[in-house]
Formats: structure tokens, sequence, C-alpha cells
């Protein structure tokens, strides 16, 4: 083989075991950084995992906010039409939390089927739902043959 090929052979060889290896290190360190989300539905079936990080949304369920009367805890119930969660909160809640409302919450499941959220997020005005519980409640509603709203005043609390 002549000399310079071989020199440019090692060079590419280098180059696509350094950015293998590169990539191998990026995907290690993120893998525990990966938030994902589930309904409810998914949720009680099981499929969240338990003790790791995720995100869960849906729609506060009228008459499910029970606040604690001497600190900031509070447990609500997050619906997607199909299930329900226990969600537990210690914190302050956003201005736009209400029950009936969109909400989508980050933290981990216990062993008990509970979501113990550190962080909650409610829509930011009348129009919005967040892209995951959108796309939930109407396919939700779709099931349900009721037409789609924006909020989850659309959904069937009852079945």
């Amino acid at each position: 083989m002549h000399p310079l090929r071989k020199q440019r052979l090692f060079m590419v060889l280098f180059i696509v075991i350094f950015a293998s290896i590169a990539v191998g290190l990026l995907s290690f360190a993120l893998r525990e950084n990966i938030n994902l989300f589930y309904p409810p539905s998914k949720i009680v079936s099981g499929e969240a995992p338990i003790d790791k990080r995720i995100r869960a949304g849906g729609c506060v369920l009228p008459g499910s906010v029970n606040r604690s009367g001497d600190s900031l805890d509070l447990d609500f119930l997050v619906t997607d039409g199909r299930s329900e969660v226990m969600v537990r909160y210690s914190g302050i809640l956003p201005d736009l939390f209400a029950e009936g409302e969109a909400v989508v919450v980050n933290g981990k499941l216990d062993g008990d089927g509970v979501f113990q959220a550190t962080e909650v997020l409610a829509k930011h005005d009348e129009t919005y739902t967040p892209p995951e519980v959108a796309s939930i409640m109407e396919s939700t509603t779709d099931e349900q043959g009721v037409e789609h709203q924006k909020t989850c005043e659309g959904l069937d609390y009852d079945s």
C-alpha cells in the first residue's frame, strides 16, 4: 500500500473511532436527562417507569384539589378522560392553575402509583394547551364522540 493512502486510511479510521466514542459518551451523559411524557392512562396501565423523572399531563379533575391547611402541600387528580392519577406537589402553584384546566407536571412516579411532582405547569392563556395534552384530549374526545375543545371542558369525567 502506498504510504500516502496508508496515512489517509489511518486518519479516516481515527476520525470514525473518535466520532463514535464522542457520540457514545454524549448518549451516556444525556440518558438520565431524557424526560418523556406519559398521559394518565399509560401511567395507570404500568407503562411509565417508577422512580425516573418523567412528565405527565392532562386536566385537573374538578373537585379533586386537596390543599393542606398548614403547608404548601397539595394533592389533586389529573385525568385524560380515561384514567386518573393522583399528583402530590409541595410548593407555590402557577397563577393559572385551576380545576378543569390543562396541566403538565414534572416529577417521579412512586411505587404506590402516586406522581410526586417537582414542578407544575399550567396553560398561559385561554387558547393554549400543551401539545402533548391537546393530542391526548383530541384522541379521548374522538373516542367518546365529543367535540374537541381547547380546554379540558370537553372531557367526560364520569366515564
